[in-house]
C-alpha cells in the first residue's frame, strides 16, 4: 500500500466545515491510482477558529483517510523537527508538502527558510531512505500583493526552494518541485486573500497531482471539475 502524507500549514490543515485539499487529492488518487494507497499522518484534526486550537473534526466530509502532519501557523522551521518520528511511526512513503508562507511571514527569511527545507528532507531520508518528496512552492497570497519587501522574499525563496530540490534530487529518493497551481486567483480560489476555497482546494490538488503524473507515472490527469 502507497502511503502519503501531506505535509503543510493553514492551507493543508484547512478548518471546521472544509473539505480541505487533501480530501481532493484522496478522491483524485481514488479515480487514478490503480493500486491501495492512504493518506497517513500522526493528526486528524481540523483548526477551529473559535476555540483557536486544532480540535475539530467538523469536516465537509469525513469519509476519507484524515491523517496528515500540518498546523495553523506551522512552517518549515516547526515540521523539520517533527518529519523524521512522523515519517518512521507512519511509514509514509511520499511527502506532499506545502510550506514556506509562515516562515517567511513570521520567523525566517528566503534563504534561511531554505536551510530548514534541507534539514527537513534530510530528516525525512534518514527515518526512510526511499521516501518520494513533492514540494509545493509558496502560492499566492494577500500579503503579497501589498508587502513588497516580503513578495520578494516569496520569489527569492521559491527560486532557492527550486534549487534546493534540484540539488537534493536522486533517483532512490526523488525530490519534484512542482509547479504553482496554474492558474490560481486569491479573489476567486481563496476566500480571504490566503486560505482555499473549494475551486482553490482544487487547483492545490491539481499541482500535486500533475507533477507525481508527470515525472512519477503516478495516477493520472487531474479532474478540475470533480466535487
Amino acid at each position: 500500500m502507497l502511503r502519503f502524507m501531506p505535509v503543510g500549514d493553514s492551507m493543508t490543515i484547512g478548518s471546521a466545515g472544509e473539505h480541505t485539499w487533501r480530501y481532493r487529492m484522496w478522491q483524485h488518487l481514488c479515480a487514478t491510482y490503480g493500486g491501495p494507497f492512504t493518506l497517513v499522518g500522526p493528526r486528524e484534526t481540523l483548526y477551529d477558529k473559535a476555540a483557536e486550537a486544532p480540535t475539530s473534526y467538523a469536516y465537509a466530509d469525513p469519509g476519507f483517510p484524515r491523517a496528515h502532519l500540518a498546523g495553523w501557523g506551522e512552517g518549515w522551521l516547526h515540521m523539520a523537527p517533527l518529519i523524521g518520528e512522523a515519517v518512521r511511526s507512519c511509514r509514509a512513503d511520499v511527502l506532499l508538502v506545502s510550506l514556506g508562507l509562515i516562515d517567511l511571514g513570521f520567523y525566517t527569511n528566503a534563504e534561511q527558510t531554505a536551510a530548514n527545507a534541507r534539514t527537513f528532507v534530510a530528516a525525512a531520508r534518514e527515518a526512510n531512505a526511499g521516501i518520494h518528496m513533492v514540494l509545493l512552492p509558496v502560492i499566492p497570497n494577500i500579503r503579497a500583493t501589498t508587502d513588497e519587501p516580503f513578495a520578494e522574499q516569496v520569489t527569492l525563496f521559491n527560486e532557492l526552494l527550486a534549487k534546493t530540490a534540484a540539488d537534493l534530487d536522486e533517483p532512490r529518493s526523488p525530490v519534484l518541485l512542482a509547479a504553482p497551481p496554474e492558474p490560481y486567483d486569491i479573489d476567486t480560489d481563496t476566500y480571504d486573500g490566503t486560505h482555499p476555497n473549494a475551486s482553490g482546494e482544487h487547483r492545490i490538488a491539481a499541482a500535486f497531482a500533475e507533477a507525481m503524473w508527470q515525472d512519477w507515472d503516478l495516477g493520472g490527469e487531474y479532474a478540475a471539475g470533480s466535487s
